[in-house]
């Protein structure tokens, strides 16, 4: 059976927006997802489903969040594979300590990967800032805020797609390689 991860864009950041991971577990369950853990409290869950489509698990999983949140939930669902080629595609190479300060900005679709290279003119050394065939990827050595880029990212011109840094990147990997190897 495939194993996928979802991550949610913007959840349990303020006040607003809470999704509660006992509640987004129980969802994935009533919509017939099975192995559902969750990582954090920031929208990550790793599951596995009978087939289907990454794109169809995110729509489906939005549209159950509309339903029980009554507010809606940007969501997208990267497959076990598609995931360790983003890992695998990385160019920045960080040491462990700066692993909170690499994002990687996942995104539903190739138009929307393009449409971050406006991100590119923002980025001021020491920042590196890469295009990658299915992500991209954002260090900022001195931290997130107070980068152009990185607020970019997070905000406006990172609408459609959703951030986790590279520690949180790893962990989902390693949840999401268990969970198939358990599959087999």
């Amino acid at each position: 059976m495939p194993t996928f991860v979802a991550l949610l864009r913007g959840v349990n950041v303020g006040k607003a927006r809470r999704v509660p991971m006992a509640e987004l577990r129980a969802m994935l369950i009533g919509l017939g997802y099975t192995d559902v853990a969750t990582l954090l409290n920031s929208g990550n869950a790793v599951f596995k489903a009978h087939g289907g489509v990454s794109a169809k698990h995110a729509a489906d999983i939005a549209a159950a969040l509309v339903h029980s949140l009554e507010f809606e939930v940007p969501v997208i669902v990267k497959s076990q594979a598609e995931l360790a080629a983003i890992v695998a595609e990385n160019p920045l190479a960080v040491a462990s300590q700066g692993l909170s300060r690499l994002l990687v900005a996942f995104v539903p679709d190739a138009k929307t990967l393009s449409g971050l290279e406006a991100i590119e003119g923002l980025v001021v050394a020491p920042e590196r800032f890469a295009l990658g065939k299915r992500a991209a990827y954002l260090h900022c050595p001195a931290g997130i805020p107070g980068s152009k880029a990185g607020e970019a990212l997070l905000g406006k011109a990172g609408q459609r797609v959703t951030t986790r840094n590279w520690a949180t990147v790893l962990k989902l990997h390693a949840m999401a390689r268990g969970a198939a190897a358990t599959s087999r």
